[in-house]
């Protein structure tokens, strides 16, 4: 169990959000956005339950006439002949949930999502830059309000009662010393318990939450579990839980807000120039160079961009980072679109590493290895790093394994290749198979060069053959087939040239060896 703690003695300020009619919401959204003349019938929204059409949300005005969440459908009609009714879609709920954490990202970047309708944001040193905890939450339910999407915000030291609060209360925020308090007076609903607790609970006349925290914890683990216990101390935030960000958290960041909204693309690059400089200010002030950064465009209407990238190397070079954002941008299939325009850009360094100052050399090689690495991050931006892609040497024997490809922008050092002795036949062909293509292969005796062998339907005669060239699986590997291979360099009568194996060592490992080709000579 987390230990207990003195919520006045802690300084993390916990605010949560609570989006009571998402689905709702959701609907009058979507109509919004189709143009057509609004719908002023009262809404609900029902799923299938236990062989019945039961309503799940309803918006204000199917309320006021007496529809009530969880009533069957039938009788919803009853109440209310002209109630329209939406299916719901769990899925587009939480497509609109996370539209609706990215937004909020513009608060803070600690946000974590309370499914299936609710937001958690550690706003913790990030109150001050809004004028106050109170008109942060303020500004953030306005915000939202203007999209169409209502919300409660509730702010206090733990997830817990903040939770509590902006989903059983008019929300606000809650001092230190007096959440406890506050959390008191709610309904045991606020405890989020299962129903056969909840109505064990009322059964014995315990109806608030401060009811609840009046009896003894020994007396409520015994009757009702160690996980009330538990549940109750996370509401009156006696115990301080982690929140799970749903993005990475960045290393360091640089942002710029507007009074009026960028309606300009080449407006807004420039400001991302401005805000690379300012990263690299700051990443030289702490030794460090960017090894992938992400750029934010937050749009007035709510939508957020985002366009991220890697570099082979540290570097906080605020020309390259923005030629690099450009090939990304340049990439895109949808251009980025400013819409009603930014209100707020920011650019994060997610990974850094140490970068020192090295002095510069007249050695020409170490301009082509600049040159080369910043091509490489140039394709990479622009077709995505696992396309841009290099050869590195494997530590095995087997040929498909001797060599990996790997993003070329982790290869920072020069590859070294076994050179191939000069007046030599190439040992391995110039096209190799992923996967070896199984044959029917006839030989003169089991453990010698096949004389003739078919292959996709086709007959092959050998006229020449080379080998065997025996490759073991290395000593210290396991796998399920570990048996030994005899490759065989094999010309056939029409002059193409194949590279064949037998699997396995006849007599020794198995009775009837089976035959693969692997590849295809030049």
């Amino acid at each position: 169990m987390t230990p207990a703690v003195d919520p006045s003695a802690r300084g993390r300020r916990i605010l949560a959000l609570a989006l009571p009619t998402l689905s709702i919401d959701r609907v009058r959204r979507r109509e919004a956005l189709s143009g057509g003349a609004p719908d002023e019938r009262p809404l609900a929204i029902v799923e299938r339950a236990g062989g019945l059409l039961r309503l799940v949300a309803v918006d204000a005005r199917a309320a006021a006439s007496g529809c009530v969440a969880g009533t069957a459908l039938t009788q919803a009609r009853s109440v209310c002949p002209e109630l329209r009714v939406e299916p719901a879609d769990p899925r587009e709920d939480a497509a609109l949930l996370g539209a609706v954490a990215d937004w909020c990202d513009r608060y803070t970047p600690l946000v974590a999502l309370d499914p299936p309708s609710g937001l958690t944001l550690d706003i913790s040193g990030c109150a001050h830059f809004f004028g106050g905890e109170a008109a942060l939450a303020e500004d953030l339910v306005a915000g939202l309000q203007r999209q169409g999407i209502a919300a409660r915000a509730a702010v206090a030291s733990a997830a817990g009662p903040a939770r509590a609060l902006a989903w059983f209360s008019q929300g606000g925020v809650a001092p230190p010393d007096g959440e406890a308090a506050l959390v008191s007076g709610l309904p045991i609903a606020a405890l989020g318990l299962d129903e056969s607790a909840r109505l064990g609970l009322v059964r014995a006349g315990l109806k608030t939450v401060g009811a609840v925290a009046g009896r003894s914890r020994s007396e409520l683990a015994a009757r009702f579990g160690a996980r009330l216990v538990a549940i109750l101390d996370d509401a009156l935030g006696r115990t301080e839980a982690p929140i799970s960000p749903r993005r990475p958290v960045p290393v360091r960041l640089v942002e710029q807000r507007f009074a009026e909204p960028l309606s300009s693309a080449e407006a807004a690059l420039a400001v991302l120039r401005a805000l690379a400089g300012a990263l690299a200010a700051r990443l030289e002030a702490a030794g460090e160079g960017v090894r992938a950064a992400e750029a934010a465009f937050f749009r007035a209407d709510g939508k957020v961009a985002r366009i991220a990238l890697g570099v082979g190397a540290p570097t906080r070079d605020p020309d390259l980072l923005l030629r690099l954002f450009r090939e990304r941008l340049d990439a895109l299939a949808d251009p980025l679109d400013p819409g009603f325009g930014f209100d707020l850009m920011r650019l994060s360094a997610l990974a850094v590493e140490p970068l020192t100052p090295r002095p510069q050399g007249f050695d020409p090689g170490e301009r082509q290895e600049g040159e080369l690495a910043e091509l490489i991050d140039r394709l990479s931006a622009r077709h995505g790093r696992r396309r841009v892609l290099r050869f590195l040497p494997g530590d095995a024997h087997r040929p498909e394994a001797e060599a990996a490809l790997r993003p070329a922008q982790d290869v920072r050092e020069a590859v070294a290749w076994p050179e191939r002795p000069t007046g030599e036949p190439p040992r391995r062909p110039l096209r190799m198979f992923s996967r070896p293509e199984p044959v029917d292969v006839l030989a003169e005796v089991p453990d010698g060069p096949p004389l003739r062998f078919v292959w996709r339907r086709a007959t092959h005669h050998v006229v020449r053959a080379e080998g065997p060239e025996r490759i073991a699986l290395e000593w210290w590997r396991h796998d399920e087939a570990p048996l030994t291979r005899d490759y065989f360099r094999v010309e056939d009568s029409a002059g193409a040239r194949f590279w064949l194996f037998r699997d396995g060592l006849f007599g020794r490992e198995v009775r009837h060896p089976r035959w693969f080709v692997h590849g295809l000579f030049a």
